[in-house]
């Protein structure tokens, strides 16, 4: 099931289903937003061309990330891989939706990274989850984009503005319920217009710790809360993004996140 977080016809932010064929979707509404209440239709049904899509969560608590969870991926870039996930948190106030432009900070320079990603929507309050229970605190999945300003990092320390700035935690283009994420694809495109380039093609099956494993390391030390979003490390082939081209993340099974880049004014 595909839960969508939209706005049509100036209307404040509702929810819906996304239902029907590839260019024929609709989004039947509901009531209430899904993570706090059962889905209860509506009635109301709004095709998806007349839809704007926004995040599908923002987390009233936190996103945490994993870095360097796929072993290509930390070696492109002289990094050791963690014996247990390397977590960090980002402010909620990075999320972004699908379509969001992003400006690109000055402060950013040239080393302005994407990093296609697996996100994990959390379903309920939860803590020392066991691995074998994880699949009881999963709302669902989403995509994500995890922006880093990469010349930063070392000097930020805490990654606080490399990873946290706004704006850059894309997710989107919606939640979906229904996924194994044991080996899907995970696939970034970036270019301009219609001419979009192939630059990180990976498996989830590469995770060094996979979904459950991440889950019961940071809920032995933290209480996850309903809504939360887990970042679950990006392939390799990260690289720089310039204002003016646009980033394509696909996963397998979820969809497609767009985000562009812009000038600052």
């Amino acid at each position: 099931m595909r839960i969508a977080r939209f706005s049509s016809s100036g209307s404040d932010p509702r929810y819906g289903v996304v239902e029907g064929a590839p260019g024929e979707e609709e989004i039947l509404v509901v009531s209430g937003d899904p993570l706090f209440s059962p889905l209860n239709p509506t009635g109301e049904r709004v095709p998806l061309v007349d839809a704007r899509l926004l995040a599908p969560v923002i987390p009233r608590s936190k996103v945490l990330g994993i870095g360097r969870n796929y072993v290509a991926h930390a070696e492109e870039l002289g990094n050791e891989v963690p014996d247990e996930p390397l977590v960090f948190t980002v402010p909620n106030t990075s999320v972004a939706g699908p379509g969001d432009p992003l400006v690109v900070p000055a402060w950013a320079g040239e080393e302005l990274h994407y990093e296609g990603e697996l996100a994990v929507v959390i379903r309920r309050l939860c803590k020392d989850v066991p691995k074998e229970r994880v699949a009881e605190v999963v709302y669902g999945y989403t995509v994500a984009n995890d922006i880093t300003a990469r010349a930063l990092q070392g000097p930020d320390k805490q990654w606080w503005r490399a990873k946290g700035a706004d704006g850059f935690t894309p997710i989107g283009p919606w939640i979906e319920t229904d996924l194994d994420p044991a080996d899907v694809r995970i696939e970034t495109r970036v270019g301009t217009g219609e001419d979009l380039e192939v630059v990180q093609d990976g498996r989830t099956s590469l995770m060094v710790h996979d979904i459950p494993s991440i889950i019961a390391h940071v809920s032995s030390a933290m209480t996850l809360l309903p809504g939360d979003v887990i970042l679950t490390g990006t392939p390799a082939g990260v690289g720089p993004v310039r204002a003016g081209q646009r980033v394509e993340v696909e996963v397998e099974g979820i969809g497609v996140l767009s985000t562009t880049f812009t000038a600052p004014e």
